[in-house]
């Protein structure tokens, strides 16, 4: 058992209940001060690294140098990655520990496969091996696309344990699920072990909410302020006991915290709640009460009046409300995917920045 430094909130979540918290950032300085509160695993995804250079990059730059050095005919993207590789090789090492202890459920890095792959199950499918291979304990986040779902039962039939990410919905969590079932069940008919295996869901609680704001900005709609905060809470709640009604193999995580209830509603649940170091401070220092929240339900007239207003809301929340080949054209989706593959060509630019110094 690990010394917890402040036995905040977090700690006392960590403690006395299954939720697991993960911390949102392949940071070595956060994941230290996460760890020591109680985190069990972490995420990272181009925004993220991108914001560790920021933050970090008198610490990161001389490896930089360093990778342009060794690999003299690599590309700005190739370093990149490799840069991304060595960061995550370094937060699973301190994860180490905790996945040896466990049965492969926890001390687990999140690695993303790259977001301009996201149409391509099988490049998406390549990396995730490649990742894999890097150390014991990472798990691989590939989109829940169209291709993301041939992605992820191919990577799960190969032991990759997958953590699905730009995820905001029941329909994709459910077509996640029962991919990894498939995966994992054409494993052990090739006689391959998975019990070491840890696959988890993301959905992306926040983003979700968001999504729904900018709709009703576009639209000019005027609806109850409050209702746009509860509707990546319903989802996710409805998500989580279908899961646990059916048994599956996968694990969910929420993810893209706005507020407290992005946490606090879903402890007691056998699931992972990822947050940044930002709000892990604000939530150690809180007065917030943990209690079981998981089985308490949305108000329906909350979830009535986001299905009455919110077409995108009732795809979301609904079991047959996207179909899998409506995934890429799902209006949060489309604006994560935006966003991630644009964070990544941030991150490329750094490093010409490295590779071609002096030019602005």
């Amino acid at each position: 058992m690990i010394d917890m430094i402040f036995k905040g909130p977090l700690h006392e979540m960590t403690a006395t209940t299954d939720t697991d918290l993960w911390n949102d950032s392949c940071s070595v300085s956060e994941l230290k001060y996460a760890i020591e509160h109680g985190a069990v695993g972490a995420t990272a995804n181009p925004v993220i690294v991108g914001e560790v250079l920021k933050n970090e990059m008198d610490l990161w730059a001389p490896t930089i140098k360093k990778l342009i050095a060794e690999y003299p005919s690599a590309t700005e993207d190739e370093i990149a990655w490799r840069l991304t590789e060595v960061m995550s090789v370094s937060a699973a090492e301190l994860l180490r520990p905790i996945f040896e202890q466990g049965n492969g459920k926890e001390g687990r890095l999140s690695v993303q496969t790259n977001p301009q792959y996201f149409r391509s199950a099988e490049r998406m499918v390549d990396q995730a091996v490649h990742f894999d291979a890097m150390a014991p304990n990472i798990v691989v986040k590939i989109p829940v696309t169209e291709a993301g779902v041939v992605a992820i039962e191919e990577a799960s039939f190969r032991g990759v344990s997958i953590n699905a990410t730009v995820s905001f919905s029941v329909p994709q969590a459910l077509a996640v699920a029962e991919a990894v079932e498939r995966g994992m069940a054409r494993r052990r008919k090739a006689g391959e072990d998975v019990s070491r295996m840890g696959p988890v869901c993301t959905i992306m609680v926040g983003r979700l909410d968001d999504w729904l704001k900018d709709v009703a900005n576009r639209d000019d709609m005027v609806t109850e302020p409050e209702h746009l905060d509860w509707a990546g809470v319903a989802v996710m709640k409805k998500a989580y006991h279908l899961f646990k009604d059916r048994g599956y193999s996968t694990r969910l995580l929420a993810a893209a915290t706005r507020h407290h209830r992005h946490w606090s509603a879903f402890i007691g649940a056998d699931m992972v709640v990822t947050l940044t170091h930002q709000w892990q401070k604000r939530f150690e220092a809180s007065d917030i009460k943990v209690a079981s929240r998981i089985d308490d339900p949305v108000d329906p007239k909350i979830i009535d009046g986001l299905l009455d207003r919110f077409v995108d809301f009732k795809r979301a929340y609904e079991e047959q409300g996207l179909a899998q080949g409506e995934f890429d054209g799902f209006g949060p989706t489309k604006k994560t995917l935006y966003g991630f593959t644009t964070a990544y060509q941030d991150l490329v630019r750094v490093i010409r920045g490295f590779m071609l110094p002096g030019v602005v």
